[in-house]
């Protein structure tokens, strides 16, 4: 028996790794909420920091340390990581400083739209034609952020930075010949002795929180597993399952995130967002009416040539 996945099926364990990675990013606005009273640096720097044991031991155990020794080497390589190193740093912190400072509603719409702007990347960037579906997705994306931003005066910037820098990353991330465990573990480790050159500034300066309390070193202590653990399920559920399935299991995260801002964190929903976030929601499902109704063309398409092999 092969043990090559079915392109065509989801594997129950894929779906068990890719629901827990998103479950895990949906409630991190409460593991974050906690750490608020911190820096966004320093806690960045600490979830590089505790990362990288993690993800080596990961690749360590998988007997794969070879090409990320061998991307080492590459200057090719080591440049195409530290871009990816840096846009994800840019998304961590801007979605600590989100959580933080009570924008998390921000971050739910910015992560809502993320899927809607890979689409328009794929379209201006890669030359892929889009359909009608996907065309009016985009347009009603595009007029909900119009709304946000003629509301407040100007652009939903939280929103809006995570969008790009998450898609931006995830772009750039398909051209980095590296498997998955191997490219997060590379980014971590090129980006390591900038999170551990300012976290001894930071303690020089007398501003360090690691060691002042049991709860504040414990939890950024944590903030390695919190990282790194989903990252890596969604990269192995990735690989068995659909990209279909995929794209609706990519609302689990942000859903989570705007209930934990409007139910626990109390942050208001009023306004232009009573209008803008019910355009977003419309926007995905046509999306996903779009990516279902694709799925389904290919599984017919291939379904008689399937036949006439058998």
């Amino acid at each position: 028996m092969s043990s090559i996945p079915d392109p065509q099926t989801d594997s129950p364990k894929g779906l068990i790794f890719a629901i827990t990675a998103y479950a895990i990013w949906g409630v991190l606005p409460v593991f974050m909420k906690a750490l608020s009273h911190l820096p966004a640096a320093e806690i960045i720097a600490h979830r590089v920091l505790w990362s990288l044991p993690i993800a080596a031991g990961v690749l360590i155990w998988q007997g794969r340390t070879a090409e990320v020794r061998a991307a080492l080497r590459s200057p090719r390589m080591l440049g195409m990581a530290a871009l990816t190193a840096v846009l994800i740093s840019v998304n961590w912190t801007i979605y600590v400083w989100a959580i933080a400072h009570d924008h998390a509603l921000d971050a739910a719409l910015g992560y809502y739209i993320n899927p809607l702007f890979s689409v328009f990347l794929g379209a201006t960037l890669l030359r892929e034609r889009l359909s009608r579906g996907q065309n009016a997705a985009i347009a009603l994306a595009a007029c909900a952020v119009i709304i946000l931003t003629v509301s407040a005066g100007s652009l939903p910037i939280v929103a809006v930075g995570l969008t790009l820098s998450w898609g931006m990353y995830a772009y750039f991330k398909k051209s980095l010949p590296l498997g998955p465990n191997q490219g997060f573990t590379l980014e971590v480790l090129l980006l390591t002795p900038l999170a551990a050159g300012f976290l001894i500034w930071q303690a020089l300066q007398g501003q360090a929180h690691f060691g002042t309390t049991t709860f504040d070193t414990v939890m950024l202590i944590a903030c390695g597993p919190i990282t790194a653990i989903p990252l890596l399920f969604y990269a192995n559920g990735a690989k068995l399952i659909r990209l279909s399935t995929i794209g609706i299991l990519q609302y689990i995260a942000p859903t989570m995130i705007f209930l934990c801002a409007v139910i626990l964190f109390r942050e208001p929903f009023e306004g232009a967002r009573l209008i803008a976030f019910p355009m977003i929601w419309a926007a995905l499902v046509v999306y996903t009416a779009t990516l279902v109704g694709q799925a389904r063309r290919r599984r017919r398409a291939i379904a008689p040539t399937a036949a006439r092999i058998q």
